[in-house]
């Protein structure tokens, strides 16, 4: 779902960049009014176990894989404001530390996945409520609406794609969302379980379930990245298919790039050091956005 940067042409990044990046200052100043002072403590969890499961690929078929993105489990849990916050943090670390999507088209991938996935995730739990279908159907409509978005940037960037490209990724793009909308839906779940009423009627985050979803992602960062699938996902799949993929550059090379912290000997440990390197930029990051919303709320 990343969109690396020499996929779109120089209007399409530059005015996604110039839409989406301002954007976020407004989005960060309604989430500052809008969200509980109960779910601050999610801010930096929640960010962290999102960006654990984005770096598991799971196989879909036909030789792809996919990942929990996210857009609609921060949408539920965190409200639409902060998730797109959250999100948005989540794109930068991901494009600036490991090189997974591009600096350049980062307003892209900010716009499809932290405005238009946290959009579309919440609005069937806004209207159905608190109910398996609604978050299933929100975790489906924020991949379709992330992965709709970023093929017409490519054909707005002249990028031609094929009828039989198209019809292939499209089926792709459905298999990843519906299973987007079953982990979703269990994850929700989970938490409703582990903090019984915090979907429904928010109340005081318990520790337990900070602490569960916690050691999850640090499960998922640490050991999870040994079981994720190799296959390219929908979106590089779909480059590779209509001979685009070479056209993907890095700007400038970091020490973590591509999820392995090279330093280290073993793949493993390359792996697990880089996830858990990011868990912590993550999470620190998402703490100071919730302190500075909690000082701005009791000022």
């Amino acid at each position: 779902m990343h969109i690396p940067d020499g996929f779109l042409s120089t209007p399409v990044w530059l005015g996604l960049d110039v839409v989406s990046l301002p954007a976020v200052g407004y989005v960060a100043r309604r989430a500052r009014r809008e969200l509980e002072e109960t779910r601050i403590p999610l801010l930096g969890v929640m960010g962290a176990f999102v960006f654990a499961a984005q770096m598991i690929n799971f196989p879909v078929g036909a030789g792809t894989s996919g990942h929990l993105v996210g857009s609609a489990l921060l949408a539920i849990t965190l409200g639409p404001g902060a998730a797109a916050v959250v999100m948005t943090a989540i794109l930068g670390i991901q494009a600036f530390v490991f090189q997974d999507g591009g600096v350049l088209a980062l307003g892209a991938n900010v716009f499809n996945m932290a405005f238009a996935g946290v959009l579309a995730g919440y609005l069937p739990y806004h209207f159905w409520g608190p109910r398996r279908l609604a978050f299933i159907a929100g975790g489906a409509l924020s991949v379709l609406a992330g992965a709709a978005l970023a093929i017409v940037e490519l054909l707005v960037s002249g990028v031609p794609v094929p009828r039989p490209a198209l019809l292939v990724s499209s089926g792709i793009f459905a298999v990843t969302a519906l299973l987007e909308g079953l982990i979703t839906a269990a994850v929700l779940e989970g938490i409703e379980k582990l903090n019984p009423g915090f979907i429904r009627k928010p109340e005081k985050t318990r520790p337990r379930a900070l602490a569960v979803v916690g050691l999850t992602a640090v499960l998922l960062a640490a050991v999870g990245v040994l079981f994720a699938s190799a296959y390219p996902d929908g979106l590089e799949s779909l480059a590779e298919s209509i001979g685009i993929a070479d056209r993907a550059r890095t700007l400038f090379a970091t020490p973590l790039m591509d999820y392995e912290a090279q330093f280290f000997g073993s793949p493993w440990m390359q792996k697990a050091a880089a996830g858990l390197a990011g868990l912590a930029l993550i999470y620190g990051v998402c703490l100071m956005i919730g302190r500075y919303v909690r000082r701005q709320r009791r000022a």
